[in-house]
């Protein structure tokens, strides 16, 4: 009897541990969650690439996606980019074109998500730099004169350009005898004439120009002293009326003042 009770506790105990087995081999044997297949992240199968790393506001960058076929609701978002429409090529791939936004320079992500077929979780991202164009120079003030040389008396055009709101221009100069004020048309071009000086002397003297009391540039202008044409007064031949007859001539009719040299030796 004994012997029969003890068989029977070790039959039971024998299929207790199988059962117990069983489940364990079982979960040990379902497949575990992963990058691929699981509900978690699946980035390792889902890719996302740019045409571009960089790029100025306004320029299209061309996105492609490839992801597992059948996968759903696949979106591109970033803030450097606008709205981001993705269209299937085929073979689980997805493309799509997108303007860069109007953001500040700087370094952006670009995040990909969607669903697996499986029902996995998609994730993958990229990086887009943003950098506009470096904006053309402002415009600054210009001064022209019509020669770069001159003598006492000449007339020298000048032109001034102005950048921004200014009250007023004008340019300053040694060879002009000072200060030469300028008249504006209303459009930021302002025009005048100087006249270089007449005490001025031959050499090397600065143009300097002002707009709205501020000095914004110097040219250099040379002078020649004298130099010009001679002051003469043509002279015109005396009319026939006009000759005055000398004293003692023989046009008078009286003898000569005095004996003519070599009279008295001719005489002998």
């Amino acid at each position: 009897m004994r012997k029969a009770v003890t068989l029977a506790a070790i039959a039971l105990t024998s299929t207790l541990a199988l059962g117990a087995a069983a489940p364990a081999f079982a979960a040990d044997a379902s497949p575990s969650p992963s990058a691929s297949h699981g509900p978690g992240s699946t980035e390792g199968s889902a890719s996302l690439q740019l045409s571009a790393s960089s790029g100025k506001p306004g320029t299209e960058v061309k996105v492609t996606v490839k992801a597992p076929k059948g996968s759903t609701a696949l979106s591109v978002s970033s803030k450097a980019l606008e709205d981001v429409r993705l269209s299937p090529a085929g073979d689980g791939t997805w493309t799509g074109t997108a303007k860069i936004a109007e953001v500040a320079d700087g370094n952006y992500g670009v995040s990909l998500t969607g669903t697996a077929p499986d029902g996995g979780k998609l994730r993958a991202t990229a990086q887009l730099t943003v950098k506009a164009e470096t904006p053309p120079p402002a415009p600054v003030s210009s001064l022209r004169l019509s020669a770069d040389h001159g003598r006492p008396g000449d007339k020298i055009g000048v032109t001034v350009k102005t950048a921004g709101d200014v009250k007023n221009a004008y340019v300053s100069s040694d060879a002009f005898g000072g200060r030469i004020d300028l008249k504006s048309d209303g459009h930021g071009t302002w025009t005048g004439t100087a006249v270089v000086a007449k005490d001025v002397k031959t050499g090397y003297y600065g143009v300097h120009a002002f707009a709205g009391g501020k000095e914004f540039d110097t040219v250099k202008f040379s002078t020649e002293a004298g130099g010009g044409k001679p002051d003469v007064k043509p002279v015109t031949p005396l009319k026939p009326s006009e000759h005055k007859k000398p004293k003692g001539s023989v046009n008078t009719g009286q003898a000569p003042a005095g004996p003519l040299p070599g009279a008295a030796a001719d005489h002998a």
